[in-house]
């Protein structure tokens, strides 16, 4: 099973190194898009019970954390490219020297970016301009999320922009080896949940939370969320380059093994 995914991984990972700039570019935006919309309905989910979540603070953590892998599960479904995946199923094609090293940074730079061009598309056209966290106790919420994310020091945003990617490559790597819909789905909820409901820093979600949050009044510079996603970057590619993409290729997939 796991050759297979290696194998899997190594396949996508050349065919998305070598897709052309324009469609790149539309996938990535469509990734950027679908992230934001699981971040919004985690966000309208979650905080939606203010009465039971005082009293019960792991309630508002696990309805935002059931929600939120709706935007990996389309990531996977329809193909996109999301920068946080691309960190892990590149890697094995450049171990296999199916690609080189020039083309992962091209990817990961063009994809970046485009993920961001669709969170910010979504967050100003079909959050903010819809009024969505316009009231209690959404608005409210969002201001608080983003303050508090763009205050993390760059270590713990570091440390915890690890932690987040190594549970969505993870994500990922077992969509790979799943063959229906429905273990597919099951594949991505999990972990992804999981690094919701801890509190991790994920590149692609921030750059949801926290801009919605500045357009609506949060106490945020540029300068603190360049700073956030910076850092919530390096520590994505480590969790999912290094801790997925690479370590498993090492250990079930490099030609040594075979």
């Amino acid at each position: 099973m796991q050759k297979m995914v290696i194998e899997k991984a190594v396949e996508v990972g050349t065919e998305k190194a070598v897709r052309k700039p324009g469609r790149l570019f539309a996938l990535s935006v469509l990734a950027g898009v679908f992230i934001s919309l699981g971040g919004v309905l985690s966000l309208i989910l979650g905080f939606g019970f203010p009465e039971f979540s005082a009293a019960n603070p792991g309630l508002q953590k696990l309805i935002s954390a059931l929600a939120f892998p709706i935007g990996l599960f389309l990531v996977v479904m329809f193909g996109a490219d999301l920068f946080t995946g691309n960190n892990a199923l590149l890697i094995p094609a450049v171990n296999e020297r199916r690609i080189g090293p020039g083309a992962v940074i091209t990817n990961w730079t063009m994809v970046w970016i485009g993920n961001f061009a669709g969170a910010l598309l979504f967050t100003f056209l079909m959050v903010v301009c819809c009024g969505m966290v316009d009231s209690e106790p959404y608005h409210g919420a969002i201001i608080r999320m983003a303050e508090t994310k763009a205050a993390l020091s760059p270590l713990v945003t570091f440390l915890r922009g690890i932690g987040a990617n190594w549970c969505v490559c993870l994500a990922v790597w077992l969509a790979l080896g799943a063959d229906t819909m429905g273990r597919k789905a099951l594949a991505c909820w999990i972990p992804v949940a999981a690094f919701v409901a801890l509190g991790y820093e994920h590149a692609i979600a921030n750059m949801f939370f926290i801009p919605c949050g500045m357009m609506v009044g949060a106490d945020v510079s540029f300068a603190a969320l360049g700073k956030n996603l910076f850092f919530a970057t390096l520590g994505n590619i480590v969790g999912g380059a290094l801790m997925v993409g690479h370590f498993f290729h090492r250990l079930y997939g490099s030609r040594s093994n075979r």
